[in-house]
């Protein structure tokens, strides 16, 4: 049991730096000190900077997971789910608790050009985000309330388009209207893809 919860000690801290400072910025020592171990305690728990890292997105994964998807699942299936989904996505890390941006849309640019097992482990968590969006829009298609010649991997495409859009917005620019935009955005997107027209919604919403 005291393993265990130095082990979550460990991903708490490890994730949270992460969320602030990317991967750049993630050191065993820092992380160690932040969860009040020693380097050697640590390396107790992970072998390697390469495996925190990737435990770190991990853990980074499964608090979307908690946070995000399983929320969405509650939902109606089809377009209700999918918007959910959606709703729960945008600005999601800091409703989480984190310090700072996603760790993974982070990831995607401090890693585009740098491969290695951490590079190919984060585009596994992309592709995995990817699909399940491209399930639920697909589950919405089928419903009838997107159009059936609807290109899922455009719409998709889009989407996460969207969504980083938000994060750079958010993060970086600290724009006011960034939850206006976004979600405008998204309700256009819908709309395109054959949806019914959105409703009036706060930005909060």
């Amino acid at each position: 049991m005291k393993g265990e919860n130095t082990r979550t000690r460990l991903l708490e801290a490890g994730l949270n730096m992460l969320s602030q400072n990317g991967l750049s910025g993630l050191t065993i020592g820092r992380v160690a000190e932040a969860a009040g171990l020693s380097k050697s305690g640590l390396f107790a728990h992970v072998r390697s900077k390469e495996q925190l890292e990737t435990e770190l997105l991990d853990a980074g994964a499964e608090l979307a997971r908690q946070r995000v998807i399983a929320p969405a699942m509650r939902a109606a299936p089809g377009l209700a789910r999918l918007r959910k989904l959606i709703d729960g996505w945008l600005g999601w890390s800091a409703r989480a608790g984190l310090s700072g941006g996603c760790p993974v849309a982070a990831a995607l640019f401090e890693l585009d050009d740098r491969p290695g097992p951490v590079r190919d482990h984060v585009v596994t968590l992309e592709r995995r985000w990817r699909d399940l969006l491209s399930g639920l829009a697909a589950e919405a298609v089928a419903r009838g309330e997107l159009r059936r010649d609807l290109d899922v991997e455009q719409f998709v495409w889009e989407l996460c388009g969207i969504y980083l859009s938000h994060h750079t917005a958010s993060r970086f620019l600290h724009d006011p209207l960034v939850e206006e935009r976004a979600r405008r955005a998204v309700d256009a997107l819908i709309e395109r893809a054959g949806g019914p027209a959105a409703e009036t919604r706060s930005p909060s919403s």
